[in-house]
């Protein structure tokens, strides 16, 4: 019986103790089930009756005492203890934890997923950097840190599109152009402009399929230089993302919110809902009215769209495309922003709290050989994606960017994340999984197999590790829909670092396989069940972070 099941267990209880007339409440949508420190005090515990007591007009220990006495009828139920001012401490019956093993087997991928948020379509944004350069450091994080909150989402319900706007129209980009075109010519880069190999490089591929480039007129040069300059850098930033393991459903130009008229879409509906007015020659939004810090400019003067148009319209767009919320990743840098992206979203008449959704992240520091690592000779100025993937590789880079919670500043120290100790988090976990399938192949040179889920006694998993195995293998679906509901990737990264030391433990105190002469027996079978069952949630947990689960290490 996992944690989410007995949940509903608790909850029928409690809507049959209402039915009876014992108790006198609503019965709640959810009822927390955690895992107790001390082993002693039972595998489960609820605070429900605490909640509930209130409401009932009765002393928490009398509403705890009502709901133990119906769940000791409950089949996969060994006891219930009344603790404190009204816990309630459930222990399963051993066949009921140990059921949780086949359970996991059983599902094999599907273990972990649940429908807590079905019914949600989310547009989930993130990385979104600028075709001018590779993918920086912090960009990295986010491309590790969205992608895993994408199968997170998804393996709890919710249908979610994963989206990069890419911005291919304004000032950056004719800087771009610009440094392309010095590049080409042989001439040092404008002083705004972009350094860096690859502005070299870009520059050589651009005169390479267009050979007469050099010979038009410097505005047509410039426009060919940005065109495809912008193709050519922006095929390598998927090239580079899709190496981290990380591709968008959607890639979205801004360039397109121009082209189309989208823009004078946006700036009209704004205008319908009354929050537009001229000034100074200017087209503004009141943003003010929905406690934006000053009214954001849509038109300027001359008539040139700001970003802020453009991001009006790219906000509609997704809505209009069916979206129910907007899911925006933004660096620390853009914290400012938050307050007019809301403004933005209810003066187009929605509610920020409901359709719109911004998560801030913090930076990323490296550090190597306990000094700082800053500059990259590729992209000229920051360390970026390729590089932190050729220093430690893809798993190791994934697995140390979404370990911390997003409002976490990282220092990531490039050699500990190389090593192959269990000082490294990432060894550690992918470790425990080999261990496991070497278990298991030597089990299979020794004729012993799973067998049918019916055939195996699961109520022989009797010793406190295994006990502490099955409670941790349980707590796998509830980790994920937590995860999900909270964007907290990293909580998966934690659980799973826990259930790798757990496992651990269970085999250094547990022999699974026959030695010598000894003949193998049911308990021998059900150990396997319960190697297999770790097996498979931290096969499905570092699937949910983008990372790989060997067999062979």
């Amino acid at each position: 019986m996992t944690p989410e099941q007995l949940s509903d267990v608790v909850r029928s209880a409690l809507a049959a103790a209402v039915e009876r007339g014992v108790l006198a409440v609503d019965v709640p949508a959810e009822v927390v089930i955690d895992r107790p420190k001390n082993p002693e005090h039972g595998d489960y515990a609820t605070n429900v009756a605490l909640r509930l007591a209130k409401a009932a007009g009765r002393p928490p220990r009398e509403v705890a005492e009502v709901l133990a006495a119906e769940l000791r009828a409950v089949d996969g139920i060994a006891g219930v203890d009344v603790a404190g001012p009204g816990f309630l401490n459930i222990t399963l019956a051993k066949d009921a934890l140990g059921a949780i093993a086949v359970r996991a087997v059983t599902a094999g991928e599907a273990y972990g997923r649940t429908e807590t948020l079905a019914g949600q379509r989310l547009n989930l944004e993130f990385v979104s950097a600028n075709p001018t350069g590779p993918v920086h450091i912090g960009g990295t994080r986010w491309a590790a840190v969205g992608d895993a909150l994408g199968r997170l989402l998804t393996a709890s319900g919710a249908q979610v599109s994963r989206e990069y706007y890419f911005n291919d129209a304004g000032a950056q980009i004719d800087r771009f152009a610009r440094s392309l075109m010095a590049a080409a010519h042989g001439r040092p880069v404008p002083e705004d402009g972009y350094a860096g190999d690859y502005i070299a490089d870009i520059a050589a591929e651009v005169v390479a399929a267009e050979p007469g480039v050099l010979e038009l007129p410097e505005d047509e040069q410039q426009e060919r230089f940005r065109v495809r300059g912008v193709e050519l850098m922006f095929a390598e930033i998927k090239r580079s993302l899709a190496g981290f393991g990380v591709v968008f459903d959607t890639y979205f130009s801004e360039k397109t919110l121009h082209d189309s008229g989208a823009l004078e879409k946006a700036v009209a509906r704004l205008r319908e809902q009354g929050h537009v007015y001229e000034a100074d020659g200017a087209v503004w939004l009141r943003t003010t009215d929905f406690a934006d810090d000053k009214d954001r400019v849509l038109v300027k003067r001359d008539g040139e769209p700001t970003y802020f148009a453009a991001d009006c319209a790219y906000y509609l767009d997704k809505r209009e495309r069916g979206f129910d919320r907007v899911v925006i990743m933004l660096g620390a840098d853009h914290t400012g922003y938050v307050g007019r992206y809301k403004a933005l979203v209810a003066a187009m008449g929605d509610d920020p709290a409901v359709n719109l959704e911004i998560l801030i992240g913090q930076l990323v520091n490296l550090v190597r050989n306990g000094e700082p690592v800053r500059m990259s000779k590729r992209a000229g100025t920051v360390v970026n994606l390729e590089d932190l993937v050729d220093a430690i590789g893809a798993d190791a880079a994934r697995y140390a960017l979404a370990r911390a919670s997003v409002d976490q500043q990282i220092d990531l120290d490039l050699d500990a994340w190389t090593r192959r100790t269990n000082d490294n988090p990432v060894f550690y976990v992918q470790y425990a999984h080999a261990r496991i399938s070497s278990l298991l192949r030597g089990a299979a040179d020794l004729g012993l197999v799973l067998g049918e889920a019916g055939d195996v006694d699961t109520s022989l998993l009797a010793e406190q590790r295994e006990s502490d195995l099955l409670r941790a293998v349980g707590e796998f679906p509830r980790v994920v829909a937590s995860a999900a509901e909270l964007r907290a990737p990293h909580r998966v990264a934690r659980y799973l670092e826990e259930l790798a030391g757990t496992y651990h433990r269970f085999y250094d105190a547990c022999r699974v396989l026959p030695r010598g002469d000894e003949e193998a027996t049911p308990l021998t079978t059900a150990r396997l069940w319960l190697c297999a069952a770790t097996a498979t949630v931290l096969r499905n947990g570092l699937d949910v972070l983008g990372v790989h689960a060997p067999e062979r290490m």
